[in-house]
């Protein structure tokens, strides 16, 4: 279920890498119907991958954790809220980073990966690097930027909601995932 899961939530989001594909999916099914269908394909992979990875055991340890990584989690995990909180507002922080979602994900994803080292969060992880990675070189070689006139108050909320939402998470992450990552958390 959680392979399933990937296979169609990353390939789905790996569509706009192939730029004639999609222009013949929305040839085919209208701009509306085709983002539906991401839409709904995306949500469907998304809810297959909780399921899956909630189910599937741990699997054998393919490598050690990494101390450094742990330790590094919560001050990655901020930076990589804030990223994804920045990724749709006009702030200073997607104009200076570009693609602020496909960085913020690489990290949240690379610091699992390496803060983990079992069979199932090696494959999770390591697929999410690995999409992350791929679609942030090919939005760089299409030039899939479009300029705008950043706002500092969009600054101010990436960062606090991004922060926010970094705490929230860290703090029920041990009920949310079953590994507590913060020693005040709940």
């Amino acid at each position: 279920m959680l392979s399933l899961g990937l296979l169609l939530f990353i390939g789905i989001h790996l569509i706009p890498v192939v730029p004639p594909l999609k222009a013949q999916l929305v040839g085919v099914f209208g701009e509306n119907r085709y983002k539906g269908l991401f839409a709904l394909l995306a949500a469907l992979g998304l809810v297959l991958v909780v399921a899956g990875y909630a189910r599937a055991p741990a699997g054998p340890q393919l490598f050690a954790s990494s101390v450094g990584a742990i330790h590094a989690a919560p001050l990655a995990m901020v930076v990589s809220f804030i990223l994804l909180a920045a990724a749709n507002m006009k702030s200073h922080i997607r104009a200076w980073v570009r693609h602020p979602m496909l960085l913020g994900l690489t990290i949240w994803a690379l610091v699992h990966l390496l803060a983990n080292g079992h069979a199932k969060a090696t494959l999770l992880f390591s697929a999410f690097l690995a999409y992350a990675v791929v679609d942030l070189f090919s939005v760089i070689r299409r030039q899939s930027y479009k300029p705008f006139t950043p706002a500092l108050k969009f600054d101010v909320i990436a960062c606090i909601s991004g922060l926010l939402l970094a705490l929230l998470v860290m703090t029920f992450h041990r009920r949310l995932m079953g590994v507590a990552v913060v020693p005040w958390g709940a």
